[in-house]
């Protein structure tokens, strides 16, 4: 249960902050799109740093699916750690709802292209972010004192770069909760299906880059 509470707290303060600062650039224009990319990577690496040792801090289903798939995390607790997400991100559009009632979006992330093009980019993003992860993490946790440092940077640099196309979501549960709460859940599948499918395709990627890895490391020896 510590585990769970731990998992909603962080993605609380991920929602809250990240698509509370898109929020305020909605309303005042002065954060920019930088801004809120910036907001989604910082948060996210200040609750590495500040969770990361109770539960790994996931913060994404998507990314909780992708340790599981990749045989680091237990599938049995993966239904417990989607829905604490579920419940932060819940929580936390709700309260900027009640803060901001005057916000027609709410953070809510929607294509502005294709749906093909949305999904496809969502899912190439989020391999991106699980591949980076995969790499700095030990088990389902992330390691040494870069490791929130990276994560969160890759997180920025994807918001900056697919933020105006996609919203860069990466997570199931940051575009759950403000859909739901603006009624804007046409293209919600979206950033559902792309980011578990981007997650799922970088595990057998990773796995694969280690192996080659180490056939070289012990033919050297």
């Amino acid at each position: 249960m510590q585990r769970q509470i731990s998992e909603a707290i962080a993605t609380f303060m991920l929602v809250f902050i990240g698509t509370g600062a898109a929020t305020v650039n909605e309303l005042t224009g002065e954060l920019t799109h930088v801004g809120v990319a910036l907001s989604f990577g910082l948060i996210v690496t200040a609750m590495i740093y500040a969770t990361g040792d109770i539960s790994g801090a996931h913060m994404n289903p998507a990314v909780t699916i992708g340790f599981a798939f990749s045989g680091r995390f237990l599938w049995k607790d993966v239904s417990g750690y989607i829905i604490a997400q579920a419940i932060g991100a819940m929580i936390a559009s709700a309260t900027l709802r009640l803060l901001f009632m005057e916000s027609e979006f709410l953070g809510v992330t929607e294509p502005r292209g294709a749906l093909l093009q949305t999904l496809v980019l969502e899912a190439i993003l989020t391999f991106i972010l699980m591949f980076v992860i995969l790499c700095v993490s030990d088990g389902s946790k992330e390691k040494g004192i870069m490791a929130g440092v990276a994560i969160g940077s890759i997180i920025a640099l994807e918001a900056m770069m697919g933020g105006p196309i996609t919203g860069a979501s990466m997570n199931p549960a940051r575009s759950l909760s403000p859909a739901i709460l603006t009624g804007r859940m046409d293209t919600l599948w979206l950033y559902i299906v792309g980011p578990i499918l981007g997650s799922m395709l970088a595990v057998p990627v990773y796995q694969a880059m280690m192996a080659a890895s180490n056939d070289k490391n012990a033919k050297e020896k």
